[in-house]
C-alpha cells in the first residue's frame, strides 16, 4: 500500500494526530484489510517526508502529563482523504482522539515555515519554484491557524524580484 500525502493527512485526521509508529500501524491495518497487502516502508518514509515538505503534514511536539509527544497532524495544504479500507482503523487502534491547541499548532507550523523560507531564499534563483510554492502555502497556513505571515510573504516576494 502506497499512501498519498492527502491520504496520510486523512489517516492522522481521524485521530486529530498520530505518532509516527501509530501512523505506520494504522496504515498497516488498512493495507492488511485490503486483501492482505503490506506497507512499503521505503515508500512510506518518502511519502511522509514529502508530506512534511509540502505542509500536507505538520510535525507538532506537545507536552501532556509531563511527557513530550511528537505528533503528525493534517497540515494546511492537505485535502485529507481516508484511504480505502482505513475507515475502521479508529476502531482497531487503541488511540483516543487528540484535541490540539490550535495556537500552539499554528506556532509550530509557522516556525517550520520560516525554516523553509530560509532554506529556499538561501538557495537563490535555483529555488524560484519552491519560493512560489511557499507563497501559496503562506495563505493556506494563515487560513489554517491563527498566524500572520505578511512579513514572511514580503521576504519571499523580495527574493523573487
Amino acid at each position: 500500500m502506497n499512501a498519498t500525502a492527502d491520504e496520510l493527512a486523512g489517516v492522522v485526521d481521524l485521530f486529530g494526530g498520530l505518532t509516527r509508529p501509530e501512523l505506520e500501524r494504522a496504515l498497516s491495518e488498512a493495507a492488511f484489510r485490503a486483501d492482505g497487502q503490506s506497507v512499503d516502508e521505503t515508500a512510506l518514509e518518502a511519502a511522509i517526508d514529502d508530506a512534511l515538505e509540502s505542509f500536507a503534514l505538520v510535525r507538532h511536539v506537545r507536552t501532556r502529563d509531563g511527557e513530550r509527544q511528537s505528533l503528525l497532524v493534517a497540515g494546511p495544504t492537505a485535502f485529507p482523504s481516508v484511504p480505502e479500507h482505513a475507515e475502521d482503523v479508529p476502531h482497531i487502534l487503541d488511540v483516543e482522539r487528540r484535541r490540539l491547541d490550535r495556537e500552539a499548532l499554528g506556532e509550530t507550523a509557522r516556525e517550520r515555515f520560516v525554516e523553509a523560507i530560509e532554506d529556499a531564499v538561501d538557495a537563490g534563483d535555483a529555488n524560484d519554484d519552491r519560493i512560489r510554492h511557499l507563497l501559496d502555502v503562506s495563505y493556506d497556513l494563515e487560513a489554517w491557524a491563527p498566524v500572520d505571515l505578511a512579513a514572511e510573504r514580503d521576504r519571499l516576494e523580495a527574493a523573487l524580484e
